[in-house]
């Protein structure tokens, strides 16, 4: 199996890995860099994607263990990528550079797992991945 991120060159303080690609494009809102149509833009798809992508439950909790999730090179893995024009056009368009991070290791310990992805803790160190540039 091959999992594989989508994500910018930020760390994230609390996992100190990159942000994933709906964290990237949160902060362009949160940031207000985007305008008022494409703020508006961004609720629709997040409302459509926290329907259709389940939501690991530790978010809820603030995720304590400090977990990345990661797609599954699966139909629905590539899907749910195909999807997220959205998202990589507005990281384009802000010049946000996004990478595609690709293993065929499980990349940590699994702590949740759905069709779509897998969520790990302690990610392993000596991971041999692949590093992409998409946009």
């Amino acid at each position: 199996m091959t999992y594989f991120r989508i994500h910018s060159s930020d760390i994230a303080w609390k996992t100190q890995q990159p942000y994933g690609i709906f964290v990237a494009v949160w902060k362009l809102v949160e940031s207000k860099t985007m305008n008022e149509e494409e703020i508006a833009e961004y609720w629709k798809q997040r409302e459509y994607f926290e329907k259709v992508l389940p939501v690991p439950p530790y978010y809820k909790d603030g995720n304590p263990d400090k977990a990345v999730t990661w797609f599954k090179n699966t139909e629905q893995g590539k899907d749910i990528y195909n999807q997220m024009t959205f998202y990589r056009d507005m990281c384009k368009k802000y010049g946000l550079q996004l990478y595609k991070t690709e293993t065929e290791e499980i990349p940590g310990e699994i702590i949740y797992e759905d069709d779509f992805q897998i969520a790990v803790k302690n990610p392993k160190e000596d991971l041999k991945i692949t590093v992409i540039e998409c946009i």
